[in-house]
């Protein structure tokens, strides 16, 4: 099949190489050229602007955007005077699901096609497959199952002869529902994945200070004592537990194996500042609970703490001290 891919980022390049390797032919554009110059190397039609794009693909086109959500809404404004009846815009990046559903009504006036598809994989998806979540207008994407069935991971017996569905969720794509769908589906997978990260960035914090119980404290007012320091005498090899994890243990993940890796290359991650960012799914997967009235404290807590990483609480800090001060007299160690 043809069809264009804007944004060619870590996420966008990758999926367009991936189809190109399986049959698929892909018209590219990016704002950044030199962007549209390595996919063109690998076989893609370089395009310099979104009319040029549209005006390489033929009707009924195709047109699957991977571009950060701030911009999404202005590139469907930019497509919707270029497309015509018949045409399918594919959302692949982070939206909102109720955006999803807004895009799909007023596109439709159009006649033409909105599918919100949830892709995550992240930079390995080019090797090992990305795990696609589709919403909208069912028949419509059954009629684009080729392109999931070549951007999901391949089966361990090949793929050679067999027929893709819409749903395949062994093969790693699923049909989630109307429009919206798709993204609602990927909104609640990031936002179990923020609660997956902090369960083991605190876990391995934990690890990290098991020898609290080696290092000279103060003794005063202002410092509470360890009950026992004798029971904190551990020098712990993080790395190594990471690895030993991933051997049978119950926890251990893809995550994991992410994490020992990394540990592995440097167990002091020397290199990072621990600023942790969010792109807005952990915000609206806790919304949305709020919403439902579900509860939902591990995401929240998780949530919280990435702001708290980008120093978003050292206000609140320093009034806590100031009430320990005014009522106390204590002052900062």
């Amino acid at each position: 099949m043809r069809l264009g891919m804007i944004g060619l980022g870590r996420m966008g390049a990758a999926m367009a190489e991936r189809l190109m390797a399986d049959g698929h032919e892909c018209v590219a554009f990016d704002r950044k050229e030199a962007s549209v110059a390595r996919l063109s190397e690998h076989g893609a039609v370089g395009t310099t602007s979104i009319d040029d794009l549209v005006a390489s693909l033929t009707p009924p086109r195709i047109v699957w955007l991977m571009v950060p959500v701030a911009v999404v809404g202005d590139v469907i404004a930019s497509l919707q005077p270029l497309l015509s009846a018949g045409d399918i815009v594919i959302d692949g990046g982070n939206s909102f699901y109720r955006d999803a559903i807004s895009r799909a009504e007023t596109l439709l006036e159009d006649g033409v096609h909105y599918l919100d598809v949830g892709v995550s994989g992240g930079v390995w998806g080019l090797e090992q497959g990305y795990c696609l979540m589709i919403g909208g207008d069912r028949s419509v994407a059954a009629r684009l199952a080729p392109i999931f069935a070549s951007l999901a991971p391949r089966t361990a017996g090949g793929d050679q002869g067999h027929v893709p569905s819409i749903s395949e969720p062994a093969r790693g794509f699923l049909y989630c529902g109307p429009s919206g769908a798709g993204h609602f589906v990927k909104m609640v997978h990031n936002g179990i994945e923020y609660g997956l990260m902090a369960a083991y960035a605190e876990g391995f914090n934990l690890l990290k200070h098991a020898d609290a119980g080696s290092t000279e404290t103060a003794k005063d007012a202002e410092t509470a004592p360890l009950a026992d320091p004798r029971m904190l005498q551990y020098d712990l090899d993080v790395a190594a537990i990471a690895e030993v994890w991933r051997h049978g243990s119950v926890v251990r993940s893809w995550l994991l194996d992410l994490t020992a890796e990394a540990l592995a290359k440097d167990a002091r991650l020397s290199d990072l500042r621990g600023n942790v960012s969010d792109s807005g799914e952990g915000r609206w997967t806790l919304q949305t609970a709020i919403d439902a009235a579900v509860p939902m404290p591990v995401l929240s807590a998780a949530l919280f703490g990435r702001f708290t990483s980008r120093e978003r609480d050292d206000y609140a800090n320093r009034i806590l001290s100031a009430m320990r001060r005014q009522f106390g007299g204590h002052e900062e160690r």
